[in-house]
């Protein structure tokens, strides 16, 4: 019977060990290595090591798991016949379960409840306090079991998926978002965020440009104290300029420097000689590049034209932001949004509402 106990308790002992230290393993962040790292701690490089390459530590870790599971069924399966033989339990009068069934059975039970649910769960909640023990527990069974560990990494290296192949799809992470959204873990605003960060590289620039016709602009020959006049209140922090007419856009000009020159008293000079050059963008640019083309050239604002070399409107680092967010941000321009809607219907061939007559061009 002392055998039959000592079989029993040591491979529920193990397999409760194992799980405890799969689930602090797995339940590590890269955050909480990159602290033990900066500061310092004797187990960093060791978490470090462990997350960088974590076949091989649960490779150990199941390794020990399976041996315990083994052998303690093994061994409580023998002792059992040998103490019981071949008796049966007996319910009214009837043979009903060997011990041996009865036996198992409980172990069984055990596993499920003490050596898993039990120790996983522990695990999972009190990893950080735990994860320094588990450790230095397995760095002992990387060094005890390293021959089991390098034949199981020899095995899963054949099985692994191929090369680059990505393990997570888009619409996995969607489908994550959506999850921890219901579940409270993101909030509405963050999930709305991710959602359209993933949608980023279908979008193109006449998705959030605004068309030409609401594009307010001004005549490379007209004096900066005539064009204060005439936009005493202007919204806008860069206004195109052009030179014929407005489908011939030559650059634009910053509200800064119009206020400098203002301050200056060089009201007299023409828009046309403190403009700058404007970044040209095809409509069917996607937004991804053209963000990264605004970072590179530190500019905000870029002029749009078709397949045909035509312009037919601009885009803004706001247009890039708003379509991040989700919604229409706080800016210069968001009195005008009514006029965007509009124009974009219009451009987009519907019939222009009569009340596009009165916009600004």
């Amino acid at each position: 019977m002392a055998l039959l106990i000592t079989f029993f308790l040591l491979a529920i002992g193990f397999s409760f060990l194992c799980s405890i230290l799969e689930a602090v393993l797995l339940s590590i962040t890269p955050y909480y290595v990159g602290i033990q790292q900066h500061e310092g701690s004797s187990i960093g490089e060791d978490l470090a090591h462990f997350k960088s390459d974590i076949d091989r530590p649960l490779a150990a870790i199941l390794t020990l798991n399976t041996i315990a599971n083994t052998l303690g069924a093994v061994g409580v399966g023998s002792q059992a016949a040998v103490v019981f033989g071949a008796t049966r339990i007996q319910l009214f009068g009837v043979n009903f379960l060997s011990w041996e069934a009865v036996i198992a059975g409980a172990m069984t039970l055990c596993i499920l409840t003490v050596s898993e649910i039990i120790p996983k769960t522990i695990g999972a909640n009190y990893w950080e306090q735990l994860a320094p023990l588990a450790v230095r527990i397995i760095k002992i069974l990387l060094w005890v079991l390293a021959p089991f560990v390098w034949l199981a990494q020899f095995i899963t290296a054949k099985l692994k998926i191929e090369k680059g192949k990505p393990i997570l799809t888009r619409n996995d992470f969607l489908k994550m978002t959506n999850l921890g959204q219901e579940t409270g873990a993101l909030e509405v605003s963050e999930g709305r965020i991710i959602r359209n960060l993933l949608r980023f590289t279908k979008i193109q620039v006449e998705d959030v440009m605004t068309p030409r016709m609401v594009v307010v602009t001004a005549s490379a020959q007209m004096r900066l104290q005539d064009f204060i006049q005439q936009r005493n209140n202007l919204n806008f922090s860069r206004i195109p300029i052009y030179r014929e007419d407005d489908s011939t856009i030559i650059g634009y000009v910053h509200k800064d420097e119009l206020l400098k020159h203002l301050l200056n008293k060089h009201d007299d000079v023409l828009l046309g000689d403190i403009s700058k050059d404007m970044l040209s963008v095809s409509s069917e640019l996607a937004i991804t590049q053209l963000l990264d083309l605004f970072l590179h050239k530190r500019e905000h604002m870029a002029l749009v034209h078709d397949a045909e070399n035509h312009v037919v409107g601009i885009v803004t680092m706001e247009d890039i932001i708003e379509t991040v967010l989700g919604l229409e941000p706080m800016t210069e321009a968001s009195e005008n949004d009514e006029w965007r809607e509009l124009a974009r219907q219009y451009w987009q061939g519907r019939q222009p509402p009569e009340s596009l007559d009165q916009t600004d061009s």
